[in-house]
């Protein structure tokens, strides 16, 4: 099938925020077409799902697709930061058995998606390969308008494709940012290496209950990173260890020290690391490593974590990894691939039909983005902050605009009586991750049962205000730490729980009065 001279709009690549993209605009007849460099199915990383995968995938009418294919069912998620006490339990199935996730396997989920896009009406084509962007030479180098890419195919036929609008979803190659706006930044405080691989024949987290099999997810008792353990419907789990890429360095050294001029491999490293997650390790007790093919192999993966200063411009959308990346933890990576996927076909509906001017739209989705990236960023570095037992400076990491719209109604709580909306300071960061890191108290739903039979019941209310420490001490009685633990995940998740969001988070929070208009066949935005 031969490629078209020109589109209205271009997505380069094919994975989760290309392919949900394509869909949505697709959907509002809007002539989309896809190039990308491979053929699915292809392998990726990042297996565990929020429960947001529901409703974004519900907007595309995909969501039976995905329940019908089979995957593992993630009803909940079991995280354990201090090996002196319980881990703390997410349970998303508690108020609607429909609010589960699941953990995919990545080959099976992208695949999945980049054919619903192409079954919604967009243009795809595999083992395309987009190797440059053109741009409008009346435009200022500082705003460049993409107009056209070349490509190059795996018959080796080249060729030019023109369009009216790009959406950069090229993964972490992120050809917009690294080629042409060189406008990536590493985060500083979150310099990790990951290994991982797959085992059969490992055991369940607590079998023969409502959590049976939930992901599970461990500090390393030295401090230097996590271990998580993410079951997938084919038989086999998930294991992989994220650490600090120095003392992963340092490990190496000391690991190549003790085999005495013998070879020290990756998969050694790996193994060694598991004595770090005892509580992991012993779901693995009689398990095999599996390795019999490219991707069944101890695998690894550094320094993955970056930002970018904008995500949009003139006619043209950065999403999922070629946008940004934080780290695998919280699972976040699917759930903003979707979340761009969706703003920018919400804002490049809104141009096209005039609904707002292109540089409105274009800030529609470089805020939206932002924003949402910065929650997800402060709630993962509260979680390394306890991981790694110290102080981690992110002062550089953090955009003061991206942070005052994240996270707004927290300044008043953590700063008291202090001056609100005065310049972002460290000590703010720290105490916005130190209020974020309760998320993953180690809680569960039969704990909250029993401290909810003996508090009043306005201060578990989903609608009750967000609590001061000092508030949250005067309600409970002296001594009791459980009921401080209870209060203190709830009064954070009153905050953090619109990561959890979906579309939704499109219709809140208005850029200069525009929300999102999320009907089919009236995509856009609309003036609040």
């Amino acid at each position: 099938m031969s490629l078209p001279l020109r589109t209205t709009v271009l997505v380069v690549g094919g994975g989760p925020a290309g392919a949900y993209a394509a869909a949505a605009l697709a959907r509002e007849g809007i002539e989309t077409t896809v190039l990308e460099a491979v053929k699915f199915p292809r392998y990726h990383i990042g297996e565990s799902m929020l429960p947001s995968l529901n409703s974004f995938l519900r907007f595309i009418d995909a969501e039976d697709k995905l329940r019908a294919h089979g995957f593992c069912v993630k009803r909940g998620a079991a995280v354990k930061f201090n090996q002196h006490k319980q881990e703390g339990y997410t349970d998303f199935i508690g108020k609607d058995p429909r609010n589960g996730s699941w953990n995919v396997i990545r080959s099976e989920f992208d695949q999945l998606l980049l054919r619903h896009a192409g079954e919604s009406g967009a243009n795809v084509f595999e083992e395309t390969k987009v190797t440059e962007i053109n741009f409008c030479e009346d435009n200022a180098p500082d705003d460049p308008r993409p107009i056209s890419a070349t490509y190059i195919r795996r018959s080796g036929e080249k060729g030019i494709i023109s369009f009216d609008y790009l959406v950069d979803a090229s993964g972490r190659n992120g050809i917009m940012s690294t080629k042409y706006l060189r406008n990536r930044k590493m985060n500083k405080s979150l310099h990790n290496l990951a290994c991982w691989s797959y085992w059969t024949g490992a055991s369940k987290y607590m079998p023969g209950t409502h959590r049976e099999n939930a992901p599970w997810f461990e500090a390393l008792t030295d401090e230097s990173g996590w271990g998580w353990f993410i079951p997938l419907h084919n038989g086999t789990v998930s294991v992989g260890i994220v650490m600090d890429s120095s003392i992963s360095a340092s490990k190496k050294a000391a690991g190549k020290v003790a085999a005495q001029g013998g070879e020290y491999t990756l998969k050694d490293h790996y193994l060694d690391q598991l004595q770090y997650v005892p509580n992991l390790k012993k779901f693995l007790e009689g398990a095999e490593l599996k390795e019999d093919g490219d991707h069944y192999r101890v695998q690894s993966a550094s320094d993955f974590s970056y930002a970018a200063d904008k995500y949009a411009g003139d006619h043209f959308r950065m999403i999922g990894d070629a946008s940004a990346f934080i780290d695998p933890f919280f699972s976040s990576g699917v759930h903003l691939a979707l979340l761009g996927g969706l703003t920018a076909a919400t804002s490049i509906a809104a141009s096209i039909k005039k609904q707002c001017t292109e540089a409105e739209a274009a800030k529609f989705h470089d805020i939206k983005v932002s924003t949402a990236y910065t929650r997800f960023l402060l709630v993962v570095m509260s979680a390394y902050k306890q991981i790694r037992a110290q102080t981690i400076n992110v002062l550089a990491d953090v955009d003061e605009d991206n942070f005052d719209r994240a996270f707004d109604i927290l300044r008043p709580v953590i700063q008291g009586t202090a001056d609100v909306g005065k310049k972002l300071t460290e000590d703010e960061l720290q105490k916005t991750m130190d209020f974020c890191k309760d998320v993953f108290a180690p809680t569960d739903p039969e704990l909250h049962e029993a401290v909810g039979a003996r508090l009043h019941p306005e201060l578990l209310a989903p609608n009750a205000p967000i609590l001061s420490e000092a508030e949250i001490t005067k309600a409970v009685a002296p001594g009791d730490e459980d009921a401080k633990l209870v209060l203190n995940r709830l009064n954070a998740r009153k905050h953090v729980n619109t990561l959890y969001k979906g579309p939704d988070n499109l219709q809140v929070d208005s850029v200069d009065g525009y929300i999102a208009n999320l009907v089919h066949g009236a995509l856009g935005l609309v003036k609040v």
